[in-house]
This record gives structure tokens, sequence and C-alpha cells, in this order.
């Protein structure tokens, strides 16, 4: 096994699960196409998993053999690393809410950064670029009553928010009523409604 080869092995098992490599890390020790041409080996051997162009990730060794990183972790490293604010979608924050019984099957993550497909070895990740108001509060409660609001439209919002005044910690819906000036006319008036019933 090569030193740069070596190198690469011992840095993608340096990160905790889901951390990213990329291959300007290690051109301090080779060339770019030499650097490339180790990434491919090592994930031709199954050693990496290529996630994205120039993306790549340790897979992780379990009892019952090898899997991809959890897409959790992933999303969590990508969002660090770019310093993008990446979120769950409508349907799924409505999901975890408890506003919906449909499970999406897609995993859907709304970005600050640019629209891509990531793969983990036979899921894919999409990650769509967002509007501002969808991506406010990040993970928060607040913001993920806001993607659901959105997710679910202006014929269920009424009902959902009714839901989610009763279940949203008192915290959480004073901040969202706080964000009414960045979301939709719909949807903040839709709040509006609630906040003074």
């Amino acid at each position: 096994m090569s030193h740069l080869v070596q190198s690469i092995v011992a840095a993608a098992q340096a990160l905790p699960e889901g951390g990213l490599l990329s291959p300007k890390e290690f051109l301090h020790l080779a060339s770019r196409a030499a650097v490339d041409q180790a990434l491919t080996r090592l994930t031709r051997e199954e050693k990496l998993l290529r996630v994205g162009r120039g993306v790549y990730a340790l897979p992780v060794q379990g009892r019952f053999g090898t899997r991809p990183p959890s897409a959790h972790t992933v999303v969590d490293a990508i969002a660090a690393a770019s310093g993008e604010v990446v979120v769950p979608s409508g349907a799924t924050e409505a999901n975890a809410l408890g506003l919906t019984t449909q499970v999406p099957v897609r995993q859907v993550f709304l970005t600050s950064g640019p629209s891509r497909t990531l793969r983990l070895g036979q899921q894919s990740l999409e990650f769509k670029h967002g509007a501002p108001w969808q991506l406010l509060m990040g993970n928060r409660p607040a913001g993920m009553a806001i993607r659901a609001l959105g997710w679910l439209g202006q014929d269920q919002a009424a009902s959902a928010l009714q839901t989610l005044h009763s279940s949203l910690p008192a915290t959480e819906w004073d901040a969202m009523r706080a964000a009414r000036a960045a979301m939709p006319s719909w949807m903040a008036r839709a709040v509006s409604e609630v906040a003074v019933a």
C-alpha cells in the first residue's frame, strides 16, 4: 500500500461516522491525478464510498458486515463542512410532528446551498435549494412546523395549526409567531388567526 493510500485510509478512519473526505485534503502528498486515482481505487475496493462528486466517506463496519454511514451523520457533516443550512423537507417534518401519517419514500433535504443528489450505497439523498422562509430556525420545532405547514398547504393549515398550537412548547409557538414577517402571506395570516383565537 502506497504512502498516499495509507494517508487517505488513516484520515478516513480518524473521522467520526459520516465524516467526509475531499481530494483537496491530500494535494500536499501528491498531484491531483494521483489523489483521484488513489480515491478511485479505494472506492473500487470498497474501502471508501463515493458520496458525490469529490466527496468520499468511510463505510461503517458492523456486526452484519459493511454499511454506509447514516444519512443523518452525512447531512450533519455536509452542513458543518460547507456552512450551509440543511434541514429535512416539509413532508418529513409533517410526519415527525404527527400532522400526517404519510412516510416520505425519498430522503429530501432543503439547503441554502446548491441542489444536488448524493449517494449512500443504495439510498440517495436529495438536496433542494430552499427558499429562505423554509430554512428559518433550522432544526428547532418552530422551524419544523413552518416547513410542515408549507408542505401541507393553505387548505390544511388551519387544522394543522390547531394541533401545533397545543403540541408545541410555548417558546417554540412564540418563535414561530415572531417569524410571520418572513413567511408566505397565506401562512402568516393563518398563524395570526390562531394567535388571536
